[in-house]
């Protein structure tokens, strides 16, 4: 597997007024995927508030509706929903109200590596706000679940519990169901969970028994960001399981419908995610999806994940942040760095790049001895000899200036309003409609603000994030070859 520049666009690159990034392709088997460039910016300001009065949060999953997706005169009309994350908790958790909103877009493209282009082709309008709930209908809450924990009861498993008694979430990724339904995957579990079109709680699937995060032989669901006045859980880090804050990043459906795949953000502590340098080797899981209330698990696969050299020379693992489905054997993975971007004392990302998976010649490890806490398939970082991990193929760098400075935008200093933000964490697909170009798609990739505004309001208070930082949600839309895709 490799990556190539077409030729015609490459001379191009040799002429002085043409500053645009060329075409490249990144072959996995015998599939060509085809990178065309940044064809649209849009925003929706820090400002924002959404209909319950409460400072908007942007994307840590996004769904487009690929349904009232059209195209006219050159503009194409529709709508996506947005999924943010626990509130704004840079101070700690807070009894924020889980929520799903939804964004009217028109999005306008550019031609391919024009220069000179305006950040306002994607207009991006909020349109409504809903609400998740438990399967009582009673709200649900982005609080640290410190040491409670809903008992499993009929076919739901035990869940992360608040100390107020709600159920606690930490929305990370969704997936929009025909019906209107939708699976949401979350950090404390981690778990994914099935929402009714109104928002209510239907069903939950814990995953194996490898990834729930254990303390002292018991289940602790916390991420170690505690509520005002509650203490840190002892230890402060799962012994087993997901490590703090390392849940279901990213999670999409296949084309076809018929299974589910999540993937964790990095390595169990038991394989190696007790360090920033050795948390490489994370795990896909593929659920069949043909009973949407009990998700079967199919397929279990390691994804080594990026990594890179910091500004030390240190070697460090980039996280990954959100999928989307190829097939069910590939999918499009955006992993990053942290701690850099607009809002953040580090000016310059080192790494955000979205990858191809491929996990066609990987060993299968779904119902295995590694499914259990007690037998590490990557001790201390180093992977079992007997596992096969996926294979990784670069395709979009997100931080290639050339393309951004089309655009206005920059990686790097100086770090103002036109910096990237630090986490970009939302991909999801809409079809050019064009019949001449039947396996073209423009990639949509949103960032997650954390809500970090000056005017902040939120769970009856106002707030006002530190240094400055007014960080609006953005959207970046890339047109990419996908071949196949339409056909499944």
């Amino acid at each position: 597997m490799h990556r190539t520049v077409s030729l015609g666009v490459a001379l191009a690159l040799f002429t002085a007024l043409t500053p645009a990034l060329a075409d490249s392709t990144a072959t996995v088997g015998a599939t060509s995927f085809v990178n065309k460039g940044l064809v649209g910016v849009g925003r929706i300001p820090a400002a924002q508030r959404d209909k319950f009065g409460e400072t908007f949060g942007s994307g840590s999953g996004m769904s487009m509706d690929t349904a009232g997706w059209t195209h006219d005169a050159g503009t194409y009309k529709g709508s996506l929903w947005l999924l943010p994350d626990r509130g704004y908790n840079v101070a700690g958790t807070t009894d924020y109200r889980p929520r799903l909103n939804t964004i009217g877009i028109e999005f306008t493209p550019a031609a391919p590596g024009a220069a000179g282009q305006e950040q306002t082709g994607v207009k991006a309008t909020l349109a409504d706000t809903l609400l998740l709930t438990d399967d009582k209908g009673t709200d649900a809450t982005g609080l640290d679940p410190l040491s409670d924990v809903r008992a499993a009861a009929g076919d739901m498993p035990m869940l992360p519990a608040a100390t107020n008694g709600k159920l606690a979430l930490d929305n990370e990724a969704i997936v929009r169901l025909p019906d209107g339904s939708m699976f949401i995957s979350d950090e404390y579990g981690p778990n994914i969970y099935r929402f009714s079109a109104q928002g209510r709680l239907m069903s939950a699937t814990q995953p194996p028994a490898a990834l729930v995060p254990m303390r002292k032989g018991a289940p602790n669901f916390s991420s170690d960001n505690p509520g005002p006045g509650a203490a840190e859980p002892d230890p402060k880090d799962p012994d087993t399981g997901r490590q703090n804050n390392q849940g279901l990043e990213g999670m999409a459906m296949t084309p076809d419908g018929k299974f589910l795949i999540a993937v964790l953000q990095s390595a169990t502590r038991q394989d190696g995610g007790d360090s920033a340098s050795t948390r490489q080797n994370t795990r896909a899981l593929v659920y069949d999806a043909s009973d949407l209330a009990h998700l079967k698990l199919a397929h279990e696969y390691v994804v080594p994940l990026p990594v890179f050299k910091d500004a030390k020379g240190k070697t460090k693992v980039a996280a990954q942040s959100e999928i989307v489905a190829l097939s069910d054997t590939a999918f499009l993975m955006l992993a990053r760095d942290s701690g850099n971007g607009q809002g953040l004392k580090g000016d310059t990302s080192l790494y955000r790049e979205i990858s191809i998976v491929d996990v066609s010649a990987a060993t299968d490890i779904a119902g295995g001895p590694f499914d259990a806490a007690d037998k590490p398939l990557a001790p201390k970082g180093v992977l079992d000899p007997s596992v096969t991990p996926a294979k990784l193929t670069p395709f979009i760098d997100i931080n290639n200036n050339a393309e951004l400075g089309r655009f206005g935008l920059h990686n790097g200093a100086p770090n103002d309003h036109n910096n990237l933000s630090e986490k970009w964490e939302a991909m999801s697909l809409a079809s050019v409609l064009d019949p001449k170009l039947p396996d073209d798609y423009f990639l949509f990739v949103a960032n997650d603000n954390d809500f970090l505004a000056q005017d902040g309001f939120q769970v009856g208070a106002p707030y006002k994030a530190d240094d400055g930082a007014n960080v609006d949600t953005m959207f970046l839309v890339y047109q990419v070859t996908l071949p196949g895709l339409a056909k499944k």
